[in-house]
């Protein structure tokens, strides 16, 4: 009991040690070192999870918006700036129950009750990617079901998933969009994340960091831009989920999509075959 203790110590350790860097950084004096240390890594969360949006957020608008303008996105498919401002509203406000989910996680991992590991070379580099390779499919696995019943289950879309649906034009969609859904929403499409940590091993800051990589994905996948980079699930495939609502569920790849039958491919949009 008394070695299981000590090994927890680890996590609690790197978390207060993210606290730090960040309350450290950004909190004027020292308030919020009092707080209990579960309120002092939600607000790290927000904090952190603001920066992040508003920082791809816009260094992405400044790119293909301003910089590159007409290069990626055409005049007529770049949204208002008001568009944008209202996306930011819902994000904002979804933001610090977002925060709690992996403020959440990370208590659980500190009370030992996942599977979670501290240090790689406890389990070595191979079975570390091993573990991360399966993380990654246990997430796209639940994240595209959770999406496909947001969708199918009807008071679910009516009183959550929709709020995230009135962007359904190019013109609408932006990389703010990437987190303007129903708080509830936000936190049922990152609860996998979680769940997966229960049933494989996975390295403790790899998990931090995935969950903190979703809000630059979720920027990229609504910037309606098609990388073609197979089988990455992109943002070409994305609009077309937002303007047919019933293909691409998926999250960072097509193969789920492809598996269960919703899968619709931009590049035959853009080219249809001839009968």
């Amino acid at each position: 009991m008394a070695e299981a203790t000590e090994y927890l110590k680890q996590f609690v350790a790197e978390t207060a040690w993210y606290n730090e860097i960040v309350l450290g950084t950004i909190v004027p004096g020292d308030a919020w070192r009092r707080l209990p240390h579960f309120f002092q890594s939600w607000l790290r969360n927000y904090l952190g999870g603001s920066i992040v949006y508003f920082l791809s957020g816009f260094l992405w608008c400044l790119v293909i918006y301003y910089w590159k303008r007409n290069v990626y996105v055409p005049k007529d498919a770049i949204p208002t700036n008001h568009a944008m401002y209202l996306q930011i509203i819902v994000a904002m406000k979804a933001m610090p129950w977002y925060s709690a989910l992996p403020s959440i996680s990370e208590y659980m991992i500190e009370s030992g009750w996942t599977r979670s590991f501290a240090t790689i070379s406890e389990v070595g580099w191979p079975m570390y990617f091993v573990y991360l390779a399966v993380y990654l499919v246990l997430v796209e696995f639940g994240i595209y079901w959770m999406h496909r019943e947001l969708h199918d289950i009807k008071p679910l879309y009516k009183w959550l998933h929709a709020t995230h649906h009135i962007y359904n034009k190019q013109n609408t969609l932006s990389p703010f969009a990437g987190l303007a859904f129903h708080p509830l929403d936000g936190i049922l499409q990152a609860v996998p994340h979680v769940i997966a940590l229960f049933i494989v091993p996975c390295h403790f800051t790899t998990h931090v960091a995935a969950l903190f990589c979703e809000a630059v994905w979720t920027a990229n996948i609504h910037d309606c831009i098609h990388g073609k980079v197979w089988p990455v699930m992109g943002a070409g495939y994305h609009t077309i989920h937002h303007t047919t609502y019933r293909h691409n569920y998926g999250h960072y790849t097509v193969w789920m999509d492809w598996m269960f039958g919703t899968l619709r491919d931009p590049e035959e949009d853009e080219h249809p075959k001839k009968s």
